[in-house]
């Protein structure tokens, strides 16, 4: 079985997480991998990340890392806007690719990306964290009980402070030339996905935006949706950047079927609040929960502690690239959640309902 090669470009607050995530993972042994090289364009930045990674190689010049001998895989951790030529030489040149969220700015470089990486044969993978949430993941199993009966709806607030400070530091995300827009597109695609997994396909959507933060233009702090599923039933979201800089980022989400309820505060490790058809609500606790995802992912005890680190979506990606599978949450998973963003942006530009073909 092949050993990934691994090169990293862009150093920044997502990278240093993945970063930490394809360390431990090697040093674990959940993954075999060699991570041999890293790009920033901030030649210091990328100077002092490549010191503590102990890479091979470092430059300021992705073009560089490209050419670097037997490299097999490449994350892509830069800006949103960078992110479609950066796809494209990577599967040009025939490596593997996991690249951030959201992938791009518009919806046809999106589908250009997807192209690209399933013309090419390269194991591709976007990163939708929540798709490894213990508590998310849980939940979809809870919530397919049939003595709840049916769905009614469920409503998901998400806020965080507007993330240009901070430990994000991200002037980029105030620029909608670079992230092709706020708090929707940039933070909330995880909540159109993790909509689509819970709830059934987007059928409609109804949006309303907001820009509140002045020098801003085209980045929305504030995203109203409504969205129509397959089924029949509506959901909703709340979607905020704030100026409350020392509120941690919070998703709180409620979900109604005509016998149960489930709500939580928590989009990755914590409780879950329950509620059958009679008697009070009860709370499974974070440890509760987590024995459970265990249980329902089959992971051993080593690779478990990695989930609770958060580290699984890297352990993924490592693993299908060794093993020459296709990886998830792919391209293809992340382009039905731009359409839906998509759908979103032009429900609010026009003020009407937008069906998805």
């Amino acid at each position: 079985m092949p050993v990934p090669v691994v090169g990293l470009i862009g150093c920044g607050h997502i990278g240093r997480f993945h970063s930490r995530n394809l360390r431990g993972a090697i040093r674990a042994g959940a993954a075999e991998a060699r991570y041999v090289a890293v790009c920033d364009r901030d030649r210091a930045r990328a100077e002092a990340f490549g010191a503590i990674v102990g890479a091979e190689l470092v430059t300021d010049d992705a073009a560089e890392l490209f050419e670097f001998p037997g490299l097999t895989a490449v994350y892509i951790c830069t800006e949103t806007a960078e992110h479609p030529a950066l796809v494209r030489e990577a599967a040009r040149r025939g490596l593997d690719v996991f690249c951030e969220k959201p992938l791009a700015r518009t919806l046809p470089e999106v589908e250009e990306m997807v192209a690209a990486v399933e013309g090419a044969g390269v194991i591709n993978q976007v990163g939708l964290v929540l798709r490894y949430s213990p508590v998310l993941t849980v939940l979809a199993d809870l919530m397919r009980d049939p003595g709840l009966g049916p769905l009614l709806t469920a409503h998901l607030r998400d806020d965080q402070f507007f993330p240009i400070r901070g430990h994000y530091r991200s002037t980029w995300r105030g620029s909608f030339e670079r992230a092709g827009g706020g708090t929707l597109i940039e933070h909330s695609i995880h909540d159109v996905d993790v909509f689509r997994w819970l709830f059934g396909e987007v059928t409609a959507v109804r949006c309303h935006t907001r820009e509140a933060t002045p020098g801003h233009p085209g980045i929305e702090d504030v995203a109203l949706v409504t969205f129509q599923h397959e089924g029949g039933h509506q959901t909703t979201l709340t979607s905020v950047w704030h100026g409350l800089d020392d509120r941690p980022s919070t998703r709180y989400l409620e979900v109604f079927f005509e016998g149960g309820y489930f709500a939580t505060e928590h989009d990755f490790l914590g409780p879950i609040r329950v509620q059958g058809r009679s008697g009070p609500v009860r709370e499974m606790s974070a440890e509760e929960v987590f024995e459970r995802y265990v249980e329902l992912t089959g992971l051993d005890e080593g690779t478990a502690e990695l989930a609770r680190a958060g580290m699984m979506e890297d352990v993924a990606f490592l693993r299908c690239a060794a093993e020459r599978r296709p990886a998830f949450p792919d391209f293809r998973t992340a382009l039905a959640a731009h359409r839906v963003v998509d759908a979103c942006y032009r429900s609010a530009r026009d003020g009407v309902e937008v069906a998805l073909t």
